[in-house]
């Protein structure tokens, strides 16, 4: 692996940093945070406004293809991009689902109609795309879904959808959402899926936000009752559901970078220089120095193994199963920080950061924020079982469940 830039990606780079120096504004600390006293619906705004600006010089989708608004770059661009963003103070990231997962999915699988009228508004962050997956009962393992879609009865050419869905990232600010249901219950449970594309807003969608322990509500459930479809809404063949939702999944797979927050271990090394134990600074207590070496290991260990993935998409290969690994370790070291961050406070660690300061926020988030991600994508234990088997080859584990109909399994 070469660490440096080409020439090629030292010019992008320059063309970045310039463009954000006129657009945006450098942070003065990496634990620099944006939105102080806005609420949820401003920070929506913002993200929506920072998009538009992005898709506008180039930036809001740099791997799509051109002919879709994108810039036709490598997914380097993209990750150098992240970087050089990372630097500055704007708005959070509302459309990764949106413009990561959801739409590549319409590239591949819906027809040029749909693609016409949905991608140029997503794009710019006029609309915003949930992804209906998870449920109740479908989590890790999605070929456990439970919601319906039926045909009409009543002589519309459409599908009538019932069920449930959890933990829908931005629902209640989503004008479209992409649903995975089943449509079929008396064949094996992946092959009785099908997806479709949902108006937010369409009779019988009930939106109800989760309260996080943080106070957001990022997360939401998402009822449907007696929804009418078009099937001209249908994203794919009737059956093939569990391919789009691959497609998305892989290019979620694909989105590497910025997983960590840039210079993290430094911010810890600040806090620990500052902090006082025994009557000196924590930096000198040798238990401490050990967790901010894990640290520094863990996070130089997953920027390997992003450029490990890079590299082999810079040689058009497709990354390895051990990016898998990348979300375990990323989700650890990030509550790893938060408890550093809170030991080295003593009896203050148990305040909000209205109470400790503007510098809190970012451990407050991410104290939060990494539990989600020991869930979101797989469960720990489900991506270990994969590492297990495709890194590893260990034997598999038993699946009794290969090849019954769905209906013989939902009790």
């Amino acid at each position: 692996m070469d660490f440096k830039d080409s020439p090629d990606e030292a010019a992008f780079r320059a063309e970045c940093r310039a463009w954000l120096e006129a657009n945006a504004t450098r942070k003065t600390r990496p634990d620099q945070v944006y939105g102080r006293g806005l609420n949820a619906e401003q920070l929506m705004a913002a993200s929506r406004e920072w998009q538009g600006r992005k898709a506008a010089a180039g930036y809001g989708a740099i791997t799509w293809p051109a002919a879709f608004g994108g810039r036709g770059g490598t997914p380097m661009q993209e990750v150098i991009y992240r970087e050089e963003e990372g630097q500055f103070e704007v708005p959070p990231n509302a459309f990764a689902v949106s413009l990561g997962m959801v739409i590549p999915s319409l590239f591949v699988h819906a027809n040029d109609e749909v693609r016409a009228r949905y991608v140029g508004p997503a794009l710019h962050g006029t609309e915003l795309w949930c992804q209906l997956l998870s449920e109740p009962g479908a989590g890790s393992d999605l070929g456990m879904v439970r919601t319906r879609a039926e045909r009409c009865t009543d002589g519309r050419d459409g599908w009538i959808l019932n069920g449930q869905k959890v933990w829908t990232t931005y629902a209640q600010f989503a004008q479209f959402g992409m649903v995975l249901a089943r449509t079929d219950p008396n064949v094996p449970k992946f092959d009785g899926l099908t997806s479709f594309f949902i108006d937010m807003r369409a009779e019988g969608v009930e939106v109800r936000p989760i309260r996080q322990a943080s106070g957001e509500a990022e997360f939401n459930e998402v009822f449907f009752n007696e929804v009418f479809v078009p099937d001209a809404q249908r994203v794919g063949a009737v059956g093939a559901g569990w391919k789009v939702t691959v497609t998305a999944l892989m290019n979620e797979r694909l989105s590497i970078g910025g997983v960590m927050p840039p210079g993290l271990w430094k911010t810890a090394a600040g806090m620990m220089r500052e902090a006082q134990l025994n009557g000196a600074s924590a930096l000198a207590d040798g238990r401490m120095r050990e967790r901010l070496a894990d640290l520094y290991l863990n996070a130089h260990g997953l920027w390997l193994l992003q450029a490990r993935g890079l590299t082999a998409l810079g040689k058009g290969r497709e990354p390895g199963p051990e990016l898998s690994i990348a979300k375990i370790v990323g989700a650890r070291t990030l509550q790893d920080f938060g408890y550093l961050a809170i030991d080295l406070q003593g009896e203050r660690g148990v305040l909000a950061a209205e109470e400790q300061g503007e510098a809190w926020r970012l451990v407050e988030q991410l104290w939060f924020g990494a539990a989600g991600m020991r869930i979101a994508g797989g469960t720990d234990e489900i991506v270990k079982n994969s590492v297990g088997e495709r890194v590893l080859g260990l034997p598999p584990e038993p699946r009794s469940d290969r090849g019954v109909p769905f209906s013989q399994l939902a009790g």
